[in-house]
């Protein structure tokens, strides 16, 4: 099952959480803007990818089936 990471852009505030735990996925430019790397991550990467999105103090990111 792919799963996709969806950005909030309107809610993210440049904390780089989701870079610090899966800078595989994610990427802030020297603006704090966030570019999602790979939208879909493989299966392999799962956890880590979620624990990245879960980190996010903004909720602007979350996961779909």
């Amino acid at each position: 099952m792919t799963v996709r990471i969806v950005l909030d852009r309107d809610k993210c505030d440049g904390h780089g959480m989701c870079e610090a735990m899966a800078h595989e996925f994610f990427e802030l430019d020297d603006d704090d803007r966030l570019t999602v790397l790979d939208e879909n991550p493989p299966e392999s990467e799962r956890a880590k990818v979620h624990a990245a999105v879960q980190a996010c103090p903004a909720l602007a990111l979350s996961l779909q089936d």
